[in-house]
């Protein structure tokens, strides 16, 4: 796979860069993304390529989960930097359905050490779900389940995201707008989830 990585960077330096040299030289001299993409580590939900976005379009953090914590200081330093300095006017949060970090929060493996004291930054999401269906007194499957709490993990990151005071300020001052989103896997699709989608439809 790492001859493949290194064949592939070929390949683009010969078929994308040689011939989009001003391109790529005005990105050398200057960035000006105008999103700030926060989203999931998973290898199948690859940025660029889901939302056919060039180089210099899109500022991007991936974690497990995609998850906003307060304590994550590359986080910080990510939004302090993007809002503050690049004055971007829109963040997304985007999940995804089929997550392996919502699958481990649902079903935690007791030898992982550093996973679930990630995921606790999503433990809301679950609880949330679960009393939503205990009081609705509704049954449903596993999957759909999973599904729910990824959907509410992105609503629950956009409250975390608006703990952080200069983004709530650039919100009230009318400069930065965020955005909530899920991609399916199974259509290629992403979700423009709205901020009072229910948790059970």
């Amino acid at each position: 796979m790492i001859t493949t990585l290194l064949d592939g960077n070929k390949r683009f330096v010969s078929d994308v860069f040689a011939k989009e040299k001003d391109y790529f030289a005005d990105l050398c001299k200057m960035q000006r993304p105008t999103v700030l993409w926060i989203g999931c580590s998973d290898s199948r939900v690859p940025v660029n390529t889901i939302t056919q976005t060039r180089p210099g379009e899109v500022f991007v953090h991936r974690n497990v989960g995609n998850i906003v914590a307060t304590n994550d200081w590359n986080l910080s330093a990510v939004l302090e930097f993007t809002i503050n300095h690049l004055n971007i006017p829109d963040v997304v949060i985007c999940g995804h359905y089929n997550c392996g970090g919502i699958n481990a929060l649902l079903h935690e493996n007791p030898e992982d050490r550093y996973i679930p004291i990630w995921l606790n930054n999503a433990y809301k999401a679950m609880e949330r779900v679960d009393d939503k269906l205990r009081s609705l007194r509704l049954q449903v499957s596993e999957a759909q389940r999973r599904r729910l709490v990824e959907e509410e993990n992105v609503r629950l990151q956009l409250e975390h995201l608006l703990e952080y005071p200069f983004v709530r300020r650039a919100m009230l001052d009318g400069k930065l707008s965020i955005h909530g989103w899920m991609y399916d896997m199974d259509t290629g699709e992403i979700k423009v989830m709205q901020k009072n989608d229910a948790v059970v439809r």
